[in-house]
């Protein structure tokens, strides 16, 4: 005769909101939200282990978000390309270094960048976002994603900007600043896809 087998009761599992690890983590936000969401690490471990006890213990909703960054205006284009390329970081890095470029055009001060020479950058920009396939509209003021100051000093980038005498120190200054930003945002933070994109 065959034994009855009582089973435990498995725990109610939250949904996995993991879209990819690297070289970025993106995960599905799941909360009501039309913007990527930017956040420490260490905050959005803790998004998850709450998110986890509110679904076992029955409830379906965060109510608070811990500290965050809000990814709109230009950082919304950003992130949005970002997000197109997650599975190939070495588009990502070119993405977030075209990203560097017209940041410099738009938001710093250097004296080559009022000669004939920026007609040069450019050019430069304009056929890596057509090769990229890469779009911004709209009014356009920050595009670097933000870091906080403990693991990237701005100014101190800004400055080296400042300082370059030629286009090449340019934008080799531009290129290490980005890879760098580019591994503090794949090591030290996690994005989160709005709630309302399907892909």
């Amino acid at each position: 005769m065959a034994k009855i087998i009582e089973l435990k009761d498995r725990a109610r599992k939250a949904p996995d909101s993991l879209i990819i690890s690297k070289p970025w983590e993106f995960r599905k936000a799941c909360w009501q939200t039309t913007h990527f969401i930017q956040m420490l690490r260490s905050q959005a471990a803790k998004l998850e282990h709450h998110r986890e006890t509110i679904y076992r213990n029955g409830g379906n909703g965060i109510q608070h978000l811990p500290p965050h960054f809000a990814l709109k205006g230009g950082m919304a284009y950003t992130m949005r390309a970002m997000y197109a390329c997650r599975k190939n970081e070495k588009k990502m890095r070119e993405v977030y270094y075209l990203i560097g470029l017209m940041d410099c055009m738009i938001n710093q001060v250097n004296p080559i960048l009022r000669t004939d020479l920026l007609r040069a950058m450019y050019k430069k920009v304009f056929k890596m976002k057509e090769e990229l396939n890469i779009h911004w509209y709209g009014p356009v003021d920050q595009v670097l994603l933000p870091i906080d100051s403990q693991y990237f000093q701005e100014f101190e980038y800004r400055a080296h900007l400042k300082k370059a005498c030629t286009m090449k120190e340019l934008y080799s200054t531009i290129r290490k600043g980005t890879d760098e930003m580019f591994d503090i945002l794949s090591y030290e933070y996690v994005f989160y896809r709005p709630s309302l994109t399907d892909s």
